[in-house]
């Protein structure tokens, strides 16, 4: 039975850039409230650059470690033109720990598309290239060995598993300096709303903590730490 993709109130490219002022640890804390524990990727995959923060909405791709060669660019090119505008590509590689899913080429074609950044349970060559485009990515290692030969794509905007989490199309992935998290979509704008409220709330439990307030007296005017 396809998956009815839920509409947010909002345009999806004002969604993504309301994400990018939130922080995952902010998200996170609004996922646990909901009682949703386990919507962390590992924490292995970490972006190139400390600064790298990206938020879209989720275009799954899938793949395995693989010899065969026989249409694979091919296949790769029809996955590109699939890309939609503010997504971020979610690589799910079935642990593959050798071959580099993402580099320079890869990059271009992506950013043609609109796209916002990726998130690669895998890894990345070309770096320097990748980096001069000012292109956020995370992954888990970087290598100079190609796909072709070593990796096969096996399908895309399909859900995938990374670590504890399940990734479907359309849901939206926030990365930064503190890792990856995926937001399902059914609540992605709830989500949102709240945790711009911790963000705004935090500027006042802030000024407790700088006007010299107690810890203790802190908990007990609502702040936390």
């Amino acid at each position: 039975m396809e998956r009815v993709i839920k509409q947010f109130p909002i345009l999806e490219a004002e969604l993504c850039a309301r994400y990018m002022g939130v922080t995952t640890p902010m998200v996170n804390d609004v996922l646990r409230a909901m009682g949703k524990l386990s919507q962390t990727l590992p924490e292995t995959i970490m972006p190139l650059k400390d600064e790298m923060k990206v938020a879209g909405i989720a275009f799954c791709i899938s793949g395995e470690k693989s010899t065969e060669q026989e249409g694979e660019m091919e296949e790769r090119a029809k996955m590109l033109e699939a890309i939609g505008k503010d997504t971020v590509c979610v690589w799910a590689t079935g642990g593959d720990n050798s071959a580099a899913q993402w580099g320079e080429i890869m990059t271009m074609a992506a950013k043609s598309r609109g796209c916002r950044g990726a998130m690669v349970d895998g890894g990345v060559r070309d770096t320097n290239r990748v980096l001069e485009q000012g292109f956020p990515v995370f992954c888990r290692y970087r290598s100079s060995s190609g796909m072709l030969g070593r990796f096969r794509l096996t399908g895309y905007q399909k859900p995938v598993t990374i670590g504890k989490v399940t990734i479907c199309p359309g849901d939206v992935m926030l990365g930064d300096i503190d890792g990856c998290i995926c937001i399902p979509r059914d609540i992605a704008y709830e989500v949102l709303v709240e945790a711009e409220k911790i963000r705004d709330n935090e500027v006042e439990i802030k000024k407790m903590v700088d006007g010299g307030m107690k810890p203790s007296e802190v908990v007990q005017n609502g702040g936390y730490f």
